[in-house]
């Protein structure tokens, strides 16, 4: 998720940098876009992923309740450990998650369609990052859930590592609330280094949602999606605590 400081403000353009502009704004609505047939896809793959969770992982899910039935909101997993934890965060709703993945991971044929079909975009962590946060933030606005892992990579051990501040900040930009998640078991059942996972136990723990932003509508200073920031990781953390012991991790 793009750093608030890798979002430059908008000011004077050329009519060069104009054209540019449009052409990037038309490739992230088609990015932001997931066809009907995308989406009995990614539906049909939840149906048999949720079962085999069920039965390899014994997965347990708390605080459902949490998760908004309708509405554009922001998925903050925590405590990543594991390239499981994307399938994984499926069994928390019905609705189709969006995710955003390496540009590279996109460009192999196959794999590129396939994480297209499933709710996935784009991007080039080097030189779009204002363009990975347009296609977030018109997915968001259309009314669709993102998943965005706020420590932006894998890590390990019982500590949730620093977030970065895009998720806060891309939150109050939509106008969404953030719903926190913590993720127990994941480096024990797939840790890295690891090509199969073991049969183990699994626990998601969700917490209520986070409403981040000024009331009165005005632009979040950098103090306050700090603040916003810190207060979003220490809730990670303590439901990140609850899934590890849940999982008996």
């Amino acid at each position: 998720m793009p750093d608030p400081r890798s979002v430059p403000s908008v000011g004077a353009a050329s009519s060069s940098a104009a054209s540019s502009s449009a052409a990037s704004s038309s490739a992230a609505s088609s990015s932001a876009v997931v066809s009907g047939s995308g989406r009995i896809f990614y539906q049909s793959l939840r149906v048999v992923a949720r079962a085999l969770m069920k039965v390899w992982f014994r997965i347990e899910v708390r605080g459902t309740e949490h998760v908004p039935t309708s509405g554009g909101y922001i998925l903050a997993p925590g405590g990543h450990r594991s390239i499981l934890d994307t399938p994984v965060v499926s069994a928390l709703t019905p609705r189709m998650l969006r995710y955003m993945g390496a540009e590279k991971f996109f460009a192999v044929p196959g794999f590129g369609w396939f994480l297209r079909s499933v709710g996935g975009f784009p991007v080039e962590r080097n030189l779009t990052d204002r363009e990975a946060f347009r296609i977030s933030e018109q997915i968001l606005r259309a009314g669709e859930p993102l998943v965005v892992f706020p420590e932006s990579t894998r890590f390990e051990g019982p500590l949730v590592m620093p977030f970065k501040e895009g998720a806060v900040f891309l939150a109050a930009r939509a106008g969404v609330p953030i719903v926190p998640v913590g993720i127990g078991g994941a480096e024990r059942a797939l840790p890295r280094g690891r090509n199969l996972p073991r049969p183990t136990k699994m626990a998601l723990v969700i917490g209520r949602p986070i409403v981040v932003g000024n009331a009165d509508g005005s632009r979040m200073k950098r103090s306050e999606v700090s603040a916003a920031t810190t207060r979003l990781h220490a809730e990670v953390q303590a439901l990140f605590d609850e899934a590890q012991i849940r999982a008996g991790a």
